[in-house]
């Protein structure tokens, strides 16, 4: 794992979201703990998966 890419994105998180408070917008990602709960899982079924080296190639099976 990359710890500097990690520190960015935390960084970059940071100041997307301090942004979107002060211009009062609505927050750019689940504003709810199982929302974010809910992507952490999407990440761990991708890499489990990607791991296992089970998978399926679908825009090679749609010829794209």
């Amino acid at each position: 794992m990359n710890v500097a890419a990690v520190i960015a994105a935390l960084a970059v998180g940071i100041v997307t979201g301090a942004l979107f408070t002060f211009l009062r917008l609505p927050i750019p990602a689940p504003p709810a703990l199982p929302g974010v709960v809910g992507i952490v899982g999407i990440y761990v079924g991708y890499y489990v998966m990607a791991h296992l080296g089970w998978g399926f190639d679908l825009l090679e099976a749609l010829g794209v």
